[in-house]
């Protein structure tokens, strides 16, 4: 830009600048750059629809595709394509993965060595047993999307009516259950029917969830109480440990008697049948010997002596022979073994 004398009009004889040149020569200088510029703009917009007109969806994943707000197809994994920016997007849907919601703890790291959220979510866990205990229920829920156009589209915040439901749930159902059946035998019985009911809210809702399993992570009393808790653990554990010894004991002893009473009854009953079978035996042999006797009295009272003898002699040692009219000393027949058999003669011709 230039300033011009003419004549001795303007300031000292000195004129402005000459608009009418500038703007010539900036229509000139615009000519050429225009054209370049342009021709960047044009090539960054092509770039910018060809890299918005393709996407890739991975393998447990589902790809929901909009056009102008609207669902018109679902993708599986793959590489695909679609109307540039701005036409048709695609929202991706982890379909194929086990997701899972927490409650009452965070994961803070999940590998080899998990590490939790050291932050107390006691306003999820803390829930009312039927018997009017607090407890701290601790438990996970496993969930996989099955309809992803429903998960998206028929709730508006998909993960907190998730939560929200199970959290109602199992409130609902612990709330029915007394503390110690919840703590011990009952855990397997609250996470099944909390899966249950669940699963049935969530298909009345039409959120598109599956739920995979609910599981009880850890079920205590809250701190404050965990002292006097575990007295009362303490003290129900050695009742059942006393229990189980009397038991014990019982199935020892009872069947130990039965048996000994048993063997008793069964000695007194073959003794009876020993006994009974004898004095029968006593009384055929009794009549056999009366018909003998009733035959020959004289042979059968003879022959029945000899056999009395020949059965008393042999287990006497000694004998002695009593006569009334003996006067002396008592005859002695001695019967020892090793000792000679002897007789002293009585007076008056005894007999033995």
């Amino acid at each position: 830009m230039q300033w011009e004398r003419r004549g001795s009009s303007g300031f000292g004889g000195w004129s402005g600048p000459d608009f009418e040149a500038v703007a010539r020569r900036v229509r000139s200088g615009l000519g050429g750059g225009g054209r370049r510029l342009g021709g960047v703009l044009l090539l960054l917009i092509v770039a910018i629809l060809a890299w918005s007109s393709w996407y890739t969806v991975g393998p447990e994943e589902t790809a929901v595709v909009q056009r102008f707000g609207k669902v018109v197809r679902i993708e599986g994994p793959g590489l695909h394509f679609k109307f540039p920016y701005g036409v048709e997007t695609a929202r991706l849907v982890k379909t194929a993965r086990v997701l899972k919601e927490e409650f009452g703890f965070r994961t803070q790291t999940a590998g080899r060595r998990t590490q939790y959220s050291p932050q107390q979510f006691q306003d999820e866990s803390l829930m009312l047993t039927g018997d009017l205990n607090v407890l701290d229920v601790q438990w996970i829920v496993q969930y996989r999307i099955q309809d992803p156009v429903a998960f998206l589209f028929r709730l508006r915040e998909p993960e907190e009516t998730l939560r929200d439901t199970s959290e109602a749930v199992m409130r609902r159902v612990v709330g029915n259950r007394v503390g110690s059946d919840v703590l011990t035998v009952g855990r397997v019985a609250v996470a099944a029917e909390v899966k249950e009911e669940l699963q049935t809210i969530l298909n009345t809702y039409g959120t598109g969830v599956h739920v995979v399993a609910v599981e009880l992570q850890d079920v205590t009393p809250p701190d404050p109480v965990k002292p006097a808790f575990n007295e009362v653990n303490e003290a129900r554990q050695d009742r059942e440990r006393r229990i189980n010894e009397a038991q014990e004991v019982q199935n020892r002893e009872i069947p130990k008697a039965r048996g000994e009473a048993g063997k008793t009854v069964s000695e007194a009953e073959g003794y009876g049948i020993e006994r009974v079978n004898q004095a029968k035996g006593e009384a055929d042999r009794f009549l056999a010997i009366l018909g003998e006797y009733r035959q020959a009295k004289e042979v059968t009272r003879r022959r029945l002596y000899l056999e009395a003898i020949g059965e008393v002699l042999p287990e006497a040692k000694n004998v002695y022979i009593v006569d009334e009219a003996q006067q002396a000393l008592v005859p002695w027949l001695s019967l020892g073994p090793g000792v000679p058999a002897a007789a002293a003669p009585a007076k008056g011709g005894a007999k033995p």
